[in-house]
Protein backbone atom coordinates (compact mmCIF):
# COMPACT_ATOMS: atom_id res chain seq x y z
CA UNK A 1 0.00 0.00 0.00
CA UNK A 2 1.11 3.54 -0.75
CA UNK A 3 2.57 5.93 1.79
CA UNK A 4 3.85 9.49 1.68
CA UNK A 5 5.99 10.85 4.47
CA UNK A 6 7.44 14.26 5.28
CA UNK A 7 10.55 14.26 7.46
CA UNK A 8 11.57 17.63 8.91
CA UNK A 9 10.37 19.46 5.81
CA UNK A 10 10.67 23.23 5.64
CA UNK A 11 9.11 25.09 2.75
CA UNK A 12 8.92 28.74 1.76
CA UNK A 13 8.10 30.85 -1.28
CA UNK A 14 8.91 34.52 -1.95
CA UNK A 15 10.44 34.82 1.52
CA UNK A 16 7.19 33.57 3.07
CA UNK A 17 7.52 30.51 5.29
CA UNK A 18 4.80 27.93 4.65
CA UNK A 19 5.87 25.21 7.05
CA UNK A 20 8.89 24.87 9.28
CA UNK A 21 10.28 21.46 10.17
CA UNK A 22 7.06 19.51 9.59
CA UNK A 23 7.05 15.73 9.96
CA UNK A 24 3.97 13.66 9.21
CA UNK A 25 3.00 10.48 7.39
CA UNK A 26 0.03 10.05 5.06
CA UNK A 27 -1.23 6.46 5.25
CA UNK A 28 -3.34 4.36 2.89
CA UNK A 29 -7.07 4.86 3.46
CA UNK A 30 -6.64 8.27 5.08
CA UNK A 31 -8.42 11.37 3.76
CA UNK A 32 -6.57 14.59 4.55
CA UNK A 33 -7.92 18.11 4.32
CA UNK A 34 -5.50 21.04 4.15
CA UNK A 35 -7.01 24.28 5.46
CA UNK A 36 -5.66 27.79 5.75
CA UNK A 37 -6.15 31.38 4.66
CA UNK A 38 -5.76 32.44 1.04
CA UNK A 39 -2.12 32.82 0.08
CA UNK A 40 -0.80 30.83 3.03
CA UNK A 41 0.79 28.21 0.73
CA UNK A 42 -1.64 25.30 0.42
CA UNK A 43 -1.18 24.96 -3.35
CA UNK A 44 2.59 25.31 -3.06
CA UNK A 45 2.61 22.46 -0.55
CA UNK A 46 0.62 20.18 -2.88
CA UNK A 47 2.94 21.02 -5.78
CA UNK A 48 5.92 20.17 -3.59
CA UNK A 49 4.44 16.83 -2.53
CA UNK A 50 4.27 15.66 -6.14
CA UNK A 51 7.52 17.39 -7.17
CA UNK A 52 6.02 20.00 -9.47
CA UNK A 53 8.05 22.27 -7.20
CA UNK A 54 11.34 21.01 -5.80
CA UNK A 55 12.58 23.78 -3.53
CA UNK A 56 12.41 22.49 0.05
CA UNK A 57 14.61 21.19 2.82
CA UNK A 58 14.19 17.88 4.63
CA UNK A 59 12.96 14.67 3.03
CA UNK A 60 9.79 13.54 1.26
CA UNK A 61 9.44 9.77 1.01
CA UNK A 62 7.14 8.12 -1.50
CA UNK A 63 6.64 4.49 -0.49
CA UNK A 64 9.75 4.92 1.71
CA UNK A 65 11.91 6.10 -1.23
CA UNK A 66 13.38 9.59 -1.47
CA UNK A 67 11.05 11.26 -3.96
CA UNK A 68 13.81 13.48 -5.37
CA UNK A 69 15.63 10.37 -6.63
CA UNK A 70 12.62 8.91 -8.45
CA UNK A 71 11.84 9.38 -12.13
CA UNK A 72 8.87 11.59 -12.95
CA UNK A 73 7.10 8.68 -14.60
CA UNK A 74 7.50 6.57 -11.47
CA UNK A 75 6.05 9.38 -9.35
CA UNK A 76 3.10 9.89 -11.71
CA UNK A 77 2.28 6.18 -11.62
CA UNK A 78 1.80 6.50 -7.86
CA UNK A 79 0.60 10.08 -7.43
CA UNK A 80 -1.76 12.31 -9.39
CA UNK A 81 -2.84 15.92 -8.93
CA UNK A 82 -5.87 17.91 -10.03
CA UNK A 83 -4.51 21.38 -10.65
CA UNK A 84 -6.38 24.50 -9.63
CA UNK A 85 -5.44 26.33 -12.84
CA UNK A 86 -5.11 24.54 -16.18
CA UNK A 87 -4.10 25.95 -19.56
CA UNK A 88 -5.11 24.33 -22.84
CA UNK A 89 -2.66 25.69 -25.44
CA UNK A 90 -3.54 23.11 -28.11
CA UNK A 91 -6.94 22.00 -29.45
CA UNK A 92 -8.11 18.75 -27.87
CA UNK A 93 -11.44 17.12 -27.18
CA UNK A 94 -12.69 16.34 -23.72
CA UNK A 95 -12.06 12.62 -24.22
CA UNK A 96 -8.53 13.22 -25.54
CA UNK A 97 -7.76 15.39 -22.54
CA UNK A 98 -9.08 12.85 -20.04
CA UNK A 99 -6.96 10.16 -21.72
CA UNK A 100 -3.88 12.10 -20.60
CA UNK A 101 -4.45 10.35 -17.29
CA UNK A 102 -3.27 7.08 -18.84
CA UNK A 103 0.05 8.47 -20.14
CA UNK A 104 2.12 7.45 -17.07
CA UNK A 105 1.40 3.83 -17.98
CA UNK A 106 1.99 4.05 -21.74
CA UNK A 107 5.39 3.67 -23.41
CA UNK A 108 6.73 6.40 -25.68
CA UNK A 109 4.95 6.48 -29.05
CA UNK A 110 2.42 3.90 -27.86
CA UNK A 111 -1.28 4.57 -28.51
CA UNK A 112 -3.98 4.29 -25.87
CA UNK A 113 -5.64 0.88 -25.75
CA UNK A 114 -9.35 0.20 -25.71
CA UNK A 115 -9.00 -0.45 -21.97
CA UNK A 116 -7.61 3.08 -21.54
CA UNK A 117 -10.45 4.53 -23.60
CA UNK A 118 -13.03 2.62 -21.58
CA UNK A 119 -11.52 3.94 -18.34
CA UNK A 120 -11.70 7.51 -19.65
CA UNK A 121 -15.32 7.09 -20.75
CA UNK A 122 -16.22 5.67 -17.33
CA UNK A 123 -14.59 8.70 -15.67
CA UNK A 124 -16.57 11.07 -17.90
CA UNK A 125 -19.76 9.34 -16.83
CA UNK A 126 -18.84 9.83 -13.16
CA UNK A 127 -18.37 13.58 -13.64
CA UNK A 128 -21.41 13.93 -15.90
CA UNK A 129 -19.61 14.86 -19.12
CA UNK A 130 -20.37 11.91 -21.38
CA UNK A 131 -22.39 14.07 -23.76
CA UNK A 132 -19.47 16.51 -24.15
CA UNK A 133 -16.75 13.94 -24.89
CA UNK A 134 -16.11 15.29 -28.42
CA UNK A 135 -16.28 19.00 -27.53
CA UNK A 136 -12.99 20.92 -27.47
CA UNK A 137 -11.89 21.72 -23.94
CA UNK A 138 -11.32 25.42 -24.68
CA UNK A 139 -15.05 25.73 -25.38
CA UNK A 140 -16.08 24.59 -21.90
CA UNK A 141 -17.31 26.61 -18.96
CA UNK A 142 -15.14 26.87 -15.84
CA UNK A 143 -17.15 24.23 -14.02
CA UNK A 144 -17.07 21.84 -16.98
CA UNK A 145 -13.30 22.27 -17.31
CA UNK A 146 -12.91 21.54 -13.61
CA UNK A 147 -14.84 18.32 -14.04
CA UNK A 148 -12.56 17.36 -16.96
CA UNK A 149 -9.56 17.76 -14.62
CA UNK A 150 -11.21 15.54 -12.03
CA UNK A 151 -12.09 12.96 -14.69
CA UNK A 152 -8.44 12.94 -15.81
CA UNK A 153 -7.36 12.13 -12.27
CA UNK A 154 -9.97 9.38 -12.00
CA UNK A 155 -8.66 7.92 -15.27
CA UNK A 156 -5.08 8.04 -13.98
CA UNK A 157 -6.15 6.02 -10.93
CA UNK A 158 -3.10 6.77 -8.73
CA UNK A 159 -2.56 5.44 -5.23
CA UNK A 160 -2.23 9.00 -3.91
CA UNK A 161 -4.73 11.62 -5.08
CA UNK A 162 -4.02 15.33 -4.62
CA UNK A 163 -6.95 17.71 -5.11
CA UNK A 164 -6.30 21.46 -5.25
CA UNK A 165 -9.58 23.18 -4.39
CA UNK A 166 -11.68 20.54 -6.19
CA UNK A 167 -14.90 22.50 -5.57
CA UNK A 168 -13.80 25.55 -7.57
CA UNK A 169 -16.40 26.55 -10.19
CA UNK A 170 -18.66 23.62 -9.27
CA UNK A 171 -22.28 23.96 -8.25
CA UNK A 172 -23.44 22.33 -5.03
CA UNK A 173 -24.67 19.17 -6.75
CA UNK A 174 -21.27 18.34 -8.25
CA UNK A 175 -19.37 19.45 -5.15
CA UNK A 176 -21.15 16.81 -3.10
CA UNK A 177 -21.30 14.15 -5.83
CA UNK A 178 -17.59 14.30 -6.66
CA UNK A 179 -16.36 14.56 -3.08
CA UNK A 180 -18.60 11.58 -2.30
CA UNK A 181 -16.92 9.68 -5.15
CA UNK A 182 -13.33 10.48 -4.19
CA UNK A 183 -13.76 9.86 -0.48
CA UNK A 184 -15.62 6.59 -0.97
CA UNK A 185 -13.09 5.45 -3.57
CA UNK A 186 -10.14 6.28 -1.31
CA UNK A 187 -11.68 4.44 1.64
CA UNK A 188 -12.77 1.39 -0.34
CA UNK A 189 -9.46 1.00 -2.19
CA UNK A 190 -6.93 2.03 0.48
CA UNK A 191 -5.89 5.15 -1.44
CA UNK A 192 -4.51 8.33 0.11
CA UNK A 193 -6.61 11.44 -0.54
CA UNK A 194 -5.16 14.89 0.19
CA UNK A 195 -7.34 17.93 -0.55
CA UNK A 196 -6.91 21.68 -0.29
CA UNK A 197 -10.27 22.98 0.87
CA UNK A 198 -11.80 26.33 1.79
CA UNK A 199 -14.91 24.98 3.49
CA UNK A 200 -14.35 23.82 7.07
CA UNK A 201 -17.63 21.94 7.12
CA UNK A 202 -16.78 19.96 3.99
CA UNK A 203 -13.48 19.05 5.61
CA UNK A 204 -15.38 17.91 8.70
CA UNK A 205 -17.73 15.84 6.55
CA UNK A 206 -15.23 14.16 4.25
CA UNK A 207 -11.82 14.00 5.96
CA UNK A 208 -10.30 11.72 8.56
CA UNK A 209 -7.26 13.96 9.16
CA UNK A 210 -6.52 17.67 8.93
CA UNK A 211 -3.45 19.82 8.30
CA UNK A 212 -3.96 23.44 9.35
CA UNK A 213 -1.42 25.92 7.94
CA UNK A 214 -1.58 28.88 10.28
CA UNK A 215 1.15 31.09 8.76
CA UNK A 216 4.75 31.98 9.62
CA UNK A 217 5.74 28.34 9.23
CA UNK A 218 3.38 27.12 11.94
CA UNK A 219 0.87 24.29 11.57
CA UNK A 220 -1.33 21.73 13.32
CA UNK A 221 -2.02 18.21 12.07
CA UNK A 222 -3.83 15.14 13.31
CA UNK A 223 -7.26 13.57 13.42
CA UNK A 224 -10.34 15.64 12.57
CA UNK A 225 -11.56 15.40 16.16
CA UNK A 226 -8.31 16.81 17.58
CA UNK A 227 -7.63 19.51 15.00
CA UNK A 228 -11.01 20.98 14.03
CA UNK A 229 -11.58 22.95 17.21
CA UNK A 230 -12.77 26.52 17.71
CA UNK A 231 -9.40 27.52 19.15
CA UNK A 232 -7.22 26.08 16.38
CA UNK A 233 -9.51 27.26 13.59
CA UNK A 234 -9.70 30.78 15.02
CA UNK A 235 -5.90 30.85 15.14
CA UNK A 236 -5.64 29.58 11.57
CA UNK A 237 -8.15 31.96 9.98
CA UNK A 238 -7.36 34.96 12.22
CA UNK A 239 -11.07 35.30 12.98
CA UNK A 240 -13.28 33.87 15.75
CA UNK A 241 -14.77 30.54 14.68
CA UNK A 242 -17.63 29.02 16.65
CA UNK A 243 -19.32 25.63 16.36
CA UNK A 244 -22.67 24.03 16.95
CA UNK A 245 -23.81 20.44 16.94
CA UNK A 246 -26.40 19.50 14.34
CA UNK A 247 -28.27 16.23 14.23
CA UNK A 248 -25.59 14.63 12.04
CA UNK A 249 -22.32 16.52 12.57
CA UNK A 250 -20.58 19.44 14.19
CA UNK A 251 -20.80 22.65 12.15
CA UNK A 252 -18.48 25.66 12.18
CA UNK A 253 -19.28 29.30 11.42
CA UNK A 254 -17.55 32.71 11.71
CA UNK A 255 -18.60 34.56 14.85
Amino acid sequence: MASLELQNVSLSIANKEICNNISLRFEAGQRWGILGRNGVGKTTLLHTLCQLRQEFTGSILLNNDDITLLKKKTISQQMGIQLQHVEDPFPATVLETVLDGRHPYISNWQWESQVDIDLAKAALEIVGLTQLSEREVNHLSGGERQRVSLATLITQDPAILLLDEPNSHLDLNYQVKLLDHFTEYASDNNRILIMNLHDINLAMRYCTHILLITGNGQFHHGSVENILTEEKLSETFKHPIKSLQSEHQQLFYPA
